[in-house]
């Protein structure tokens, strides 16, 4: 069995848990981290994409609102290339309480969060789709923020400097002697390889699965809220400023546009298992109806794809039935040796993808206690790789380099303009042979048409690269179509079921995928639905009226 040493292991590698390595190797420690799956596959992942201004919890949760505008000021300048500055508004809809506006207005004074009252008719001059019965209108300096980008930009910068990232390794054990933790053991999914690596101190960094890595500790009471949402991205953007409603915060109440599409969110449900993403049909339909009040006409719009998040709320003081909502947004860090007794283990959980540096920097002090040393946090300070200029990302800085050299390089995925350059690239230094690990790299796949015409581009370049027998590459195609399934059957109606209707031509009539050598179990869709798209289920179920344009609803939703 193969043996690592390390200063710091940090177990999670989403936003906090990468957060924390890059912090700790800027302080010159020696550091490990791993994940059961690809960085930002869990809750990180699994987001509408916002960069809070604190806006949203000013009124009923201030303490996460002065840390939200706070490290939103500060990723602005370290993390500019992942933020698009797009700007927030909070609108008082003929659905909301008049009365919460001045609330939110004393909210915002208190916590510290910039708040401009404009006019309405500035409003809808800015945001014409916006409800036009809109009576007050405030703009806060929300953002939107690309998470795969600001976790590989940490992610290569802190391997640059000597950390070691071992990703598709899922800890099997947690080594603790007496009152101590020295490490832990970690298998490899790709390989089955089992490795021991022995550490000082150990970040449990895992978020909504913290409580289980303590328990392989052996440490009790560690208990986390897991709250599940759903999102679903609209094939454009209906919006270029993030809208909120000015109400208390409540299912459906917020829009962001980010990159190509928009994205509604989000439902709040308890859950007692992190790893569950199970989108109920009433969530969807409420979540449509929410946007109306927002966007009239937000039905008639394509729903592009649906997925669910699991939020890591750590409350030890309520009982396992409390409304998520009431839990704060704050994060908590859990000194193990302080709280327990147990030295060289370190919890950090709760909190925003906004708020991940402090946490980070909370987390490595307390790595620097255990340790007996001090050394100063310069992530406030140190731009990561890629935002040293400080320039925002800007919506068409892909095209516009994109057409610098129009001739020059083939484009893969339109929708997001990945060249092949960049693809290619990818998959040489990842050594992955997993599409959806380029999506999140890459927003490969991720645009309006969701695939339809670049994953068979991309599966060839993976099997010339890699060298992949052709089972293999269309193997990789199927599980990369097979996922993307999982987000789309539950909105199938209207434009979206006549775009995988397409899709379905693409795939099933050209490609023959169902059939394709390597198809294997992976052809079998979702609920019973043939093809490796999943797509000729839903497509069979609507029959030819839905591909004729019906508005009737596929695959197991109500009509």
């Amino acid at each position: 069995m193969t043996t690592l040493s390390t200063e710091v292991l940090v177990i999670g590698g989403g936003a906090t848990g990468v957060g924390v390595a890059w912090d700790a190797t800027l302080r010159g420690f020696d550091v490990v981290l791993v994940d059961r799956a690809d960085l930002a596959e869990g809750t990180s992942g699994r987001f509408h994409g916002l960069l809070h201004s604190g806006g949203r919890y000013a009124v009923k949760d201030p303490r996460a609102a002065e840390e939200c505008i706070a490290e939103n000021r500060i990723l602005r300048r370290v993390a500019a290339d992942c933020i698009e500055d797009t700007g927030g508004l909070f609108v008082t809809t003929p659905f909301d309480d008049p009365a919460y506006a001045d609330t939110f207005v004393t909210g915002c004074k208190a916590t510290g969060v910039d708040c401009e009252e404009i006019s309405v008719s500035a409003a809808l001059a800015s945001e014409p789709r916006l409800h036009p019965g809109i009576s007050r209108a405030f703009r806060v300096p929300d953002a939107n923020i690309e998470v795969w980008k600001t976790l590989w930009a940490m992610s290569h910068g802190a391997q640059q400097r000597g950390t070691r990232i071992l990703t598709y390794h899922e800890v099997t054990g947690v080594h603790r002697s007496s009152d101590r933790v020295a490490g832990a053991r970690v298998r490899s999914a790709r390989t089955g390889e089992e490795i021991d690596i022995e550490a000082q101190v150990t970040v449990n960094a895992t978020g909504a699965w913290a409580g289980q890595i303590a328990d392989m500790a052996g440490i009790e009471g560690v208990r986390v809220l897991p709250g599940r949402g759903i999102m679903i991205a609209m094939n454009h953007r209906l919006v270029n400023t993030v809208i909120n409603r000015c109400q208390m915060p409540t299912d459906g109440d917020i829009l962001v546009p980010i990159r190509t599409v928009s994205v509604i969110g989000t439902t709040d449900q308890h859950t007692d298992d992190p790893d569950d993403h199970t989108v109920p049909e009433d969530e969807v339909d409420r979540m449509f109806d929410e946007g109306e009040k927002l966007v009239p006409g937000f039905r008639q719009a394509r729903a592009l794809r649906v997925w669910s998040g699991v939020r890591p709320l750590f409350e030890d003081a309520k009982a396992s039935d409390t409304d998520t909502r009431d839990v704060t947004r704050a994060h908590a860090l859990l000194d193990h040796q302080q709280r327990d007794g147990v030295s060289g283990f370190v919890t950090i959980t709760g909190g925003k993808l906004t708020t991940y540096r402090m946490m980070a920097e909370e987390t490595v002090d307390a790595v620097c206690r255990h340790l007996g040393v001090t050394r100063a946090c310069s992530t406030a300070s140190e731009s990561l790789p890629g935002s040293e200029d400080g320039a925002n990302y800007r919506l068409g800085e892909r095209l516009q380099r994109k057409e610098a050299s129009l001739q020059d390089e083939q484009v893969i995925c339109e929708c997001e303009l990945v060249t092949r350059s960049s693809l290619e690239e990818a998959i040489r230094r990842t050594g992955s042979t997993k599409l959806d690990d380029m999506r999140r790299q890459l927003r490969l796949g991720m645009g309006p048409c969701q695939g339809g015409f670049c994953n068979y581009r991309a599966t060839g370049l993976l099997h010339g690269i890699d060298e992949l027998s052709a089972q293999d590459a269309n193997q990789a195609l199927l599980d990369f179509l097979q996922e993307r399934w999982k987000g789309t059957w539950p909105i199938l109606y209207g434009d979206q079921l006549r775009q995988v209707r397409f899709d379905d031509w693409v795939f099933q009539g050209v490609l023959d995928v169902a059939h394709a050598p390597g198809a294997g179990a992976g052809a079998a869709g979702a609920d019973g639905a043939a093809g490796a798209a999943g797509a000729a289920g839903a497509a069979g179920a609507a029959g030819a009226a839905g591909a004729a344009g019906a508005e009737t609803v596929a695959s197991g939703r109500a009509s």
